[in-house]
C-alpha cells in the first residue's frame, strides 16, 4: 500500500474515532431534578428522555431513566444563587405526599427561573442500595431542571449562627413539637445564610412574589412563618434566631415559628391594620396582607375539600396555604379526582403533573 493510502486510511480512522466520540459525549450530556445524597452522591434528573439508554442506570420504574450528572453541584452551589424556592422535611419520611409534591411542582411552575429546593431530614440515613427506590418517588417532578432534592444536614444548616448552641443543647426525644421547631430553626438559618424564600410544603404557589425582603400575614395581628422571603444576611432574620434561643419555649405551640415572628416584628412595625388589599411596609420589609397566602383562614380549612360554585377568584394570591397541620383527622381529607372540590381545582391549575398522576392512581 502506498505511503498516500496509508495516510488517507489513518484520516478516515480519525475521523470516525471523532464522531463516535461526539456521539457519545452528547447523550450523556443530554440527561442532565438533581439528587445528591449523604457522601456527595448525586444523580441528575432533569430533561429526562424516555428514549434514553436502559444501561446507564438501572431503575425499578420502566418509565424512569437516569444518569449521572457531568457536574454535580451541592446545595451550597445552588443556594448562592441568593434567590432560590426552599421546602423542607423535618421527619424521617422518605416517601412525599401528594401536597408536598404539589407544592414543589407548582413552585417550579411559577418560578422558573429559580432554583426549587426539597430538604428532607430522612435521606441522610439513606443506604446506597436505597437509591433506586427512592428516585421512583418523584416522577411528577422529572420535567423540571430547576428542582433539586437534597439531604437536610442541620448540623451544617446552623453552623455560624445563633442557633448552633441551641440545636447542640436540646434533646428532640423530650420535645413536644420536634419536627415543626426544627423546621422553625432551619429555614430561619437557610434564610439568613443564602437568602431566597421559604415556603411550607402545604403551600400551592399561584404567581410569583413581586418583593424580595417580606412576611406574610395571618391575619391583621400575626405573621406566620409558613411564606417568607429576604436577601442573605438580613438583620431581621439574625435578630429571629436570636430571639429564637434567648426565648425559647419548646412546649408552646408556634412560640419558635409565627409567635417569634410577629414579636419581632412588632419592634420595627406597630401598624399591623390593613386596609383593603394594601400590603403594609415596615421599614424594608413589606408585610403582606393575608389574602396573599392565607384566603382560606384556618378555621374554615375544611372548605378546601368542599365544593365552591362559582370557584374563587386568586388574583390578589400569590400562594395558597392549605392548613395541613390541622388535617390530622383519622380520616384525613385528600384531593380526588372529579370530587369539583376547591383543593382539585388547584391542583389542576397549579400542579398539573401531580395531578394527572392522582388520576391514574385513581
Amino acid at each position: 500500500m502506498s505511503s498516500s493510502l496509508k495516510i488517507l486510511a489513518l484520516l478516515m480512522l480519525l475521523i470516525l474515532f471523532v464522531i463516535i466520540y461526539k456521539l457519545f459525549y452528547q447523550q450523556i450530556d443530554t440527561l442532565g431534578i438533581s439528587f445528591i445524597y449523604q457522601g456527595n452522591k448525586s444523580y441528575n434528573l432533569n430533561n429526562i428522555k424516555n428514549q434514553a439508554d436502559g444501561n446507564i442506570f438501572q431503575e425499578t420504574t420502566d418509565s424512569l431513566r437516569i444518569s449521572p450528572p457531568l457536574h454535580p453541584k451541592s446545595y451550597k452551589d445552588i443556594l448562592s444563587q441568593g434567590n432560590c424556592i426552599i421546602f423542607l422535611e423535618t421527619t424521617d419520611k422518605l416517601e412525599p405526599t401528594n401536597l408536598v409534591l404539589c407544592a414543589v411542582e407548582s413552585a417550579a411552575l411559577v418560578y422558573p427561573n429559580r432554583s426549587v429546593i426539597l430538604f428532607m431530614k430522612g435521606l441522610t440515613n439513606l443506604k446506597s442500595e436505597d437509591e433506586n427506590n427512592i428516585r421512583s418517588l418523584f416522577p411528577t417532578l422529572l420535567s423540571f431542571n430547576n428542582v433539586y432534592i437534597f439531604p437536610l444536614l442541620t448540623d451544617e444548616v446552623f453552623k455560624g449562627t445563633p442557633l448552633l448552641t441551641w440545636y447542640l443543647k436540646v434533646n428532640p426525644s423530650m420535645e413536644q413539637y420536634w419536627t415543626h421547631v426544627l423546621a422553625d430553626g432551619c429555614r430561619l438559618a437557610l434564610i439568613w445564610k443564602y437568602g431566597g424564600m421559604y415556603f411550607d410544603t402545604d403551600i400551592v404557589s399561584i404567581q410569583p412574589v413581586p418583593v424580595v425582603n417580606f412576611l406574610a400575614a395571618e391575619s391583621s395581628k400575626y405573621s406566620s412563618n409558613g411564606a417568607l422571603g429576604f436577601s442573605p444576611h438580613h438583620e431581621f432574620i439574625w435578630k429571629c434566631m436570636e430571639d429564637f434561643v434567648r426565648n425559647y419555649k419548646g412546649e408552646v405551640w408556634g412560640q419558635q415559628g409565627p409567635l417569634l415572628l410577629t414579636r419581632i416584628l412588632e419592634q420595627i412595625c406597630s401598624q399591623h391594620r390593613f386596609m383593603a388589599l394594601e400590603d403594609i411596609m415596615c421599614g424594608n420589609i413589606t408585610f403582606m396582607n393575608p389574602v396573599r397566602f392565607y384566603s382560606v383562614s384556618g378555621n374554615n380549612w375544611r372548605t378546601f375539600y368542599e365544593v365552591w360554585k362559582p370557584v374563587p377568584i386568586f388574583n390578589n394570591s400569590y400562594g395558597s396555604h392549605f392548613w395541613n397541620y390541622m388535617n390530622h383527622e383519622k380520616a384525613a381529607k385528600v384531593v380526588i379526582p372529579g370530587s369539583n372540590t376547591l383543593a382539585e381545582y388547584l391542583y389542576k391549575q397549579f400542579c398539573p403533573n401531580n395531578y394527572e398522576a392522582l388520576k391514574r392512581k385513581n
